[in-house]
């Protein structure tokens, strides 16, 4: 009988374990609350408040899982809105958490997963400080929060914290000194801290091993920049108020260093037993002693051989420094072994000019001279993968026209379908932009190229380099150009919502900022036009060829055969140079492009209107005339204030001056302001995109 009751038993807990499916009790739990805080929004595919909620049996949107565990939440750039809940902590096998580029506000969570590895918070409006709960995550890499509104000082919370290798502080309000605890960060590499308030030294980063990349511009930092970093691969420190020309010296009666001991040394408080008097005369006596023997020495070299004072020269750790004639400086190594030569060099140090410190860096205030360009080695891995010449003929059906889903100034674009279902986008680089570039030469490009990382930029995802061709593989994404949706409208599709058209104008802000303003040093886009803005299925826009032209010597003499787009800034029309400036030029003519529907030069049309920004410039701060400009596929669904808000910035972008164009951060705060203004429904709107697409984002209404 007992047999019975165990085997009832066994059912009843498997019956019970079986109705919270497949996932961990506590991570469903926490991320149905998630659910619930941001508001329930559709785009979250599959997810569900309901008790019945199942995130790994039943493939929530975002959420990936080992076994039970969720162990990764990526949920970037989707528009969100509301907060992160209260049960972050729960989620104890959590190693990536990915909220960036949304709208989520208040607070920082102050429980977070706490064996995260990987933490981006970036570009929402969260607000408040840096939760203390950050000390304890001791598993940490990548910890991102930047462009947010994050204020106050850093708390000390930074000394369990060895993992981490790259930290983004950068574009909050962060005031007061960086924390002592900084000193702990043994393993970063980046840093940036930059377009915030930060006062003091930065002398707590003084030390780091590992560090290469250093932003600490636009702040309130003061003092010295320790010459440590100055040999750094990429430093950044404009924008503060820097003390310049030589650190003063160490003050007098500086403690020795901790660890020295000196047994001889009288005890705290006591007087030495030499007084005043005795010290001069020691003095005197070693500066007697030192002449004497130089005499000797230098009495002793005059019969030397040539050679031999030659040989001399040459292994002495210094030459006398000539002021007139600076040519370069090389970096010698020392040797540590004493000798008859280096006390032979002290014996006449007070004989000779001071020597050169090989290994330090000239302040602003020393001599001029002139930076040795050394061109180093790439020795960078690549992630991308290397496809041969057969492989991409395989899965283009040999470049046939059938597949070519684009052609620009740098070269043609094909679908390319591979055997396990995945379609990618194979660019054929133009053999005139790559006719000098030796095959080294192009993977430096790829490594370049390979090393940009944001949710609204195009991945690299492979390269091909054989018989003098250069091909670079990157994500495919359905739905095709910005262009295509506004000029080459079909029977299938219809027209974007404002919006839609309001979302795709930030992404594509935030992957500029992300080139101009993260990337270091910047990389200019140089060929921005709504073509290469890429849109997926949920309308999110990926700017595609950055960094192409940037890093291609040739690229330039083939982009500027292309100023009659409509897309080219003034200056680049009279001097071929490109910049972050008209990078921006040519984003807000995308802008207009959005707001009017227009192409920025169109023959077809009446002289006076061919140019799209000489005929829409005078209008956009006249509320009646914009309305008439206005795309008519809108059909007037759009609120007045967002359009006249929108326009302002648009303004701001296509100014003939390119120093008064504002930088893409504040572009990208004037279009967050925008959205956060406005009022996003959680309805959804019935297949607005057309050709099946469904769309996440409700009308903006104020």
């Amino acid at each position: 009988m007992w047999q019975v009751w165990v085997l009832v038993l066994t059912i009843s807990v498997w019956s019970s374990a079986s109705v919270n499916g497949n996932t961990n009790t506590n991570d469903a739990s926490a991320l149905r609350v998630m659910y619930s805080s941001l508001n329930s929004p559709s785009q979250l595919t599959g997810w569900s408040s309901s008790s019945s909620g199942d995130p790994c049996g039943q493939s929530w949107r975002g959420v990936s899982c080992s076994g039970s565990a969720v162990t990764e939440i990526k949920l970037s750039g989707l528009g969100l809105s509301g907060s992160l809940g209260y049960q972050l902590s729960s989620l104890t096998s959590l190693t990536i958490l990915d909220m960036s580029n949304n709208n989520l506000a208040n607070h920082m969570p102050y429980q977070l997963p706490p064996n995260v590895q990987q933490l981006n918070l970036a570009a929402n409006s969260f607000n408040g400080a840096i939760p203390n709960s950050i000390s304890q995550m001791t598993s940490l890499t990548y910890l991102n929060i930047s462009h947010n509104q994050i204020n106050g000082p850093v708390g000390d919370i930074f000394g369990q914290l060895s993992a981490i290798t790259s930290l983004d502080f950068s574009f909050n309000g962060l005031t007061g000194n960086l924390p002592g605890s900084f000193s702990s960060l043994s393993s970063v590499t980046t840093m940036y801290l930059q377009n915030n308030q930060f006062t003091g030294s930065i002398n707590v980063l003084a030390n780091l091993p590992q560090i290469q990349f250093l932003n600490v511009a636009n702040n309130q930092f003061s003092g010295w920049i320790p010459n440590r970093l100055k040999n750094i691969r990429s430093l950044q420190t404009g924008g503060n108020p820097w003390s310049y020309g030589p650190a003063p010296p160490p003050p007098p009666y500086t403690p020795p260093p901790s660890g020295y001991s000196n047994q001889n040394s009288p005890p705290s408080g006591s007087k030495s037993g030499i007084g005043g008097g005795g010290v001069a005369g020691i003095v005197i006596s070693v500066l007697v002693v030192g002449s004497i023997v130089a005499f000797f020495l230098v009495k002793k070299r005059s019969k030397r051989s040539a050679s031999d004072v030659e040989k001399l020269d040459n292994d002495r750790p210094f030459t006398p420094l000539v002021l007139n004639d600076v040519k370069e400086t090389k970096s010698i190594q020392t040797s540590s072994m004493i000798d008859t030569k280096t006390v032979e060099t002290s014996a006449l140090m007070n004989l000779r000019p001071p020597p050169i410190d090989r290994h330090k860096s000239f302040d602003e205030d020393d001599l001029p001279i002139k930076p040795i360009v050394v061109k180093k080695a790439n020795t960078a891995p690549i992630s991308a993968t290397m496809y041969s010449i057969a492989d991409l003929q395989m899965v283009t059906d040999s470049f046939n026209v059938e597949n070519l889903i684009g052609e620009g100034s740098i070269g043609r674009v094909y679908r390319a379908q591979f055997n396990d279902g995945k379609v990618l986008a194979v660019k054929k680089i133009d053999s005139s932009v790559l006719s000098s570039q030796s095959s080294e030469d192009f993977i430096e490009v790829v490594s370049n190229i390979s090393r940009l990382h944001h949710p609204n930029v195009t991945e690299l995802v492979g390269y091909c380099s054989e018989h003098g061709q250069h091909l670079l593989v990157y994500e495919f994404h359905r739905n095709g150009s910005l262009h295509d949706f506004l000029h080459l409208s079909d029977e299938y599709s219809k027209p974007l919502t404002w919006n839609s058209r309001v979302k795709i104008a930030l992404g594509t802000a935030r992957a500029l900022e992300y080139l101009h303003e993260v990337c270091s040093p910047s990389v200019v886009h140089k060929n921005f036009k709504s073509a290469n803005i890429l849109l997926d299925m949920e309308l999110s826009p990926h700017l595609s060829d950055c960094g192409l032209a940037n890093f291609i010597p040739n690229a330039d003499q083939v982009l500027n055969h292309d100023m009659g787009s409509g897309y080219s800034a003034p200056e680049v029309a009279m001097s071929g140079q490109y910049t972050t400036k008209s990078d921006m030029y040519s984003f807000g003519v995308v802008m207009l492009e959005l707001l009017t529907g227009r192409k920025p030069f169109d023959s077809l049309r009446p002289r006076s209107e061919q140019s799209l920004v000489r005929w829409a410039t005078p209008q956009l701060h006249d509320i009646d005339a914009l309305s008439k400009m206005v795309d008519p596929a809108l059909e007037g669904l759009y609120p007045v204030k967002s359009l006249s808000r929108f326009a302002d910035v648009v303004a701001l972008c296509v100014q003939m001056e390119p120093e008064f164009r504002p930088p893409m951060s504040e572009v990208v705060e004037a279009l967050v302001r925008l959205v956060q203004r406005a009022n996003m429904s959680k309805r959804t709107t019935a297949d607005e995109q057309g050709r099946g697409r469904r769309a996440d984002d409700g009308d903006i209404q104020e």
